[in-house]
């Protein structure tokens, strides 16, 4: 003990012999964060309390295809098939998988899988989850459209059948979670929550699934807890993590969740403020990842309706004209936005296709050029030199900076005569808006659950809930089918160019950035950052000291 106190400043020896002295009353723990040191408990439950700006929607897996309820549900939740750190497929449910006709998949199912009430996991279950993934009011649908059929052939084998070839399959069915039948037949939840008419059942705030964590408590936008499932499956084959417990609390305020990173109080933060993370990379004990996401932000444009909901204009639709729409993209700076809103953590997009996935073509991802001169002079050949009026819906609790992005917007159609209302709200009022086609105008940003272009341009270049433009071309519709069964690698990207190029040409999307990742977390908690921004902590482990 004389070394340590020789080896520190003299009012730091004071202090702490003052220390040795109450050491009785005091704690091993905050002993040593008055050093600066940090380090975990001896004997300390592992764990981790973990924050973002928003919550889940829903504990229902199959009811909302967003990202952050996804994420929290592949804690509790397991697919056949699931992603590593690095997004490569490996096993999960299924312990392989093989093409045995052009239409026919087969997927040979682990043994020994439990749901955490004790229920073993069958062919019966996947067969169920599947049909219940289609259903109407599933928001998975669409991301398994190609499958006419699932079929038990035994308890532990199931082929899953295609409308046509389909060679992205195992990429698509990452995101559809397992459950159990005979659960969802006891509680009354065989079909997914209507979560567009606000319905309530079971599964929105009950789980059981065969996931490394158990839902132990869920109060919606307040907390929810995970524990450990001891009898997890994956423990004994390969991902031993050590997390006990999962405390996640979203705090919508950014400066009171970078406060409670700093102070202690929490382990990670998922969606770290850009002007904070120099802040945090010279705090002690802390650590900051970073990693560009597979996410593109975009503003849509509802092309569709007769007149707009928000304006004042009646009998017509602006939007509807081509010119108009060049306009408000020209009228946009996105380096701007990248430098001063988003402090470099982000790259200006010229269209919906993010990099790092399948079909991604940097010369499609050329920006539109800003030019708000040239704006209003299309602006008045379409006949409304004066500009025109309308509301921008955008969520302020979902993307980095999203309201901040949606406010600099609005300014900037103002420079060219459009006068935007903006209304900015939480993610759980500002989605069913979309899904309910209530908007005019709305910020959107889509990510890669398969890490494939036609991901992105089935749900934003298809009419579906996700996409609110309206826009429907011929040859785009026949080219998303088609990639979706075509096995030639190069006649395929050929195909997906060339329907990202009709997208970008018709400007029903004003592409905004692609945005980067920062998570920051304590230098004791290892967990690899993923550019699909959900974090697995069955891959997390609590470092000793």
């Amino acid at each position: 003990m004389g070394r340590v106190l020789s080896s520190l400043p003299r009012n730091r020896q004071k202090g702490l012999a003052a220390y040795i002295r109450c050491a009785a009353y005091c704690s091993f723990t905050a002993f040593f964060l008055w050093l600066g040191l940090d380090v975990k408990p001896v004997g300390a439950e592992n764990t981790v309390r973990w924050s973002s700006q928003g919550d889940a929607l829903t504990m229902d897996p199959h009811a909302q295809n967003e990202g952050q309820t996804l994420t929290m549900a592949h804690q509790i939740h397991q697919p056949l098939i699931e992603h590593n750190a690095a997004l490569q497929k490996e096993p999960a449910l299924a312990r392989e998988w093989r093409l045995i006709e052009p239409t026919l998949w087969e997927f040979d199912l682990q043994q020994g899988v439990y749901f955490h009430d004790g229920r073993p996991f069958s062919a019966d279950d996947v067969v169920f989850s599947f049909d219940r993934a289609r259903a109407p009011t599933s928001d998975m649908k669409d991301v398994i459209s190609s499958v006419s059929s699932v079929t038990a052939i035994d308890d532990r084998t199931v082929h899953i059948r295609t409308k046509g070839p389909n060679p992205i399959l195992p990429d698509q069915i990452t995101n559809i979670l397992i459950m159990s039948r005979s659960w969802a037949d006891e509680y009354g939840v065989t079909l997914p929550q209507d979560t567009a008419s606000g319905q309530e059942t079971f599964a929105v705030r009950h789980t059981n699934g065969t996931g490394a964590f158990i839902l132990e408590l869920r109060e919606p936008d307040v907390r929810t807890i995970l524990v450990k499932n001891r009898k997890w499956w994956g423990l004994y084959s390969g991902h031993n993590h050590n997390i006990d417990r999962i405390i996640y609390q979203p705090i919508a305020n950014s400066a009171t969740r970078v406060a409670a990173l700093l102070s202690g109080e929490l382990d990670f933060v998922s969606d770290t403020p850009l002007q904070d993370l120099r802040r945090v990379e010279a705090t002690p004990g802390l650590v900051v990842k970073k990693v560009p996401e597979v996410r593109v932000i975009f503003l849509g444009l509802n092309t569709s309706m007769p007149e707009l909901f928000s304006s004042s204009l009646k009998g017509r639709n602006p939007f509807s004209d081509l010119r108009v729409r060049l306009a408000m993209n020209m009228a946009v700076n996105r380096e701007a936005i990248t430098q001063r809103i988003m402090r470099g953590m982000a790259v200006p997009a010229g269209n919906i296709i993010p990099p790092g996935i399948n079909g991604y073509t940097k010369k499609l991802d050329e920006p539109i050029r800003f030019d708000s001169d040239g704006a209003r002079r299309l602006l008045a050949e379409s006949g409304y030199p004066d500009g025109f009026d309308l509301q921008l819906d955008c969520p302020n609790d979902r993307y980095v900076n999203d309201e901040a992005i949606c406010q600099a917007v609005v300014g900037m159609l103002a420079r060219v005569g459009i006068r935007v209302r903006l209304d900015a709200k939480p993610r759980t009022l500002h989605f069913p808006k979309l899904q309910n086609n209530q908007t005019d105008f709305y910020m959107l940003g889509w990510g890669s659950a398969t890490m494939d272009a036609h991901y992105h341009l089935s749900f934003l270049g298809l009419p579906n809930a996700w996409n609110r433009t309206g826009y429907v071309n011929g040859r785009l519709t026949s080219l998303i089918s088609a990639m979706a069964a075509e096995t030639n690698l190069m006649r395929r990207n050929t195909m997906i160019a060339e329907a990202s190029g009709i997208i970008r040409n018709a400007h029903v999307y004003i592409p905004l950035h692609h945005q980067m990742l920062a998570w920051t977390m304590r230098s004791y908690l290892d967990l690899p950052i993923q550019a699909d921004n959900q974090p697995q902590f069955r891959l997390a482990r609590i470092l000793s000291e």
